[in-house]
């Protein structure tokens, strides 16, 4: 890849519920991460609204795209993000078109592009299957999303990369034992390794670096003590907030 996440990329994430499994990731590791501000958001038109409402100025976005399915609300025409529990007959549900999907993403890399001409934008299709449609009908929405995903990573001139996480769980992960109880969403091991394939495709030198060097001071925050009166606990316990200190001033200046 011609471009690299480093440790002062400041990261938008945008999408379904597997936006928010990869964003926690992102922030657990000290990325400067905003995740779905606005909350989860399935399809391209939905991404669009909430890249409109926020003023983040990304250096790198996620747009992480579930379903092409859309609720228009009947009186006013609009898709909707959140039908706000209102009664089902307020609605329409339509199927945006490859067209259609890739109209709402071109708009949404133009939007930040505007706001930051040397953006990244990393476009995925979640790899949460939606039962509701029945499973062929989930996979042509999968296919539409890739689809759409494919024109605009081919218009992007290297600034707009494909990340295959649908791919990754249906070809290297296709065992059930892959999959959470519902039997739908990929349990925490396989988000784990669509997340370790993320940093070989995406992360640079620096970035896992500074994630080597996180990891310990982590587990030290985390530790819980059997006597935390102690003199031993107490040194290490400074130790630990030095090292956080020394940490913090290398990592995230400014």
């Amino acid at each position: 890849m011609p471009w690299q996440i480093e440790p002062e990329s400041s990261i938008l994430l945008v999408g379904s519920c597997f936006a928010d499994e990869i964003g926690r990731r992102f922030t657990d590791n000290q990325f400067r991460a905003t995740v779905n501000p606005f909350g989860v958001m399935y399809n391209p038109a939905s991404i669009l609204h909430t890249v409109e409402r926020t003023d983040d100025v990304a250096d790198v976005a996620f747009l992480t795209l579930g379903t092409n399915h859309v609720y228009r609300l009947k009186e006013t025409g609009e898709i909707v993000d959140n039908c706000q529990k209102r009664p089902q007959k307020l609605f329409t549900e339509e199927e945006l078109t490859v067209e259609e999907c890739a109209s709402y993403l071109r708009q949404t890399a133009q939007l930040l592009t505007a706001r930051n001409p040397e953006v990244r934008m990393v476009l995925t299709v979640s790899p949460i299957r939606y039962a509701k449609y029945g499973f062929h009908g989930s996979s042509l929405s999968k296919a539409t999303l890739m689809l759409a995903a494919h024109a605009l990573a081919s218009e992007g001139h290297g600034n707009i990369f494909y990340f295959p996480a649908y791919e990754l769980m249906n070809d290297e992960l296709r065992d059930y034992r892959f999959y959470a109880p519902d039997m739908i969403h990929p349990s925490e091991q396989a988000v784990d390794y669509i997340w370790q394939q993320l940093i070989e495709a995406c992360f640079g030198h620096r970035a896992k670096q500074m994630m080597a060097e996180w990891l310990p001071i982590r587990q030290a925050l985390s530790h819980k003590p059997f006597h935390p009166d102690s003199e031993e606990y107490r040194r290490f316990a400074l130790q630990t907030q030095q090292r956080l200190a020394d940490f913090r001033a290398k990592y995230h200046r400014g």
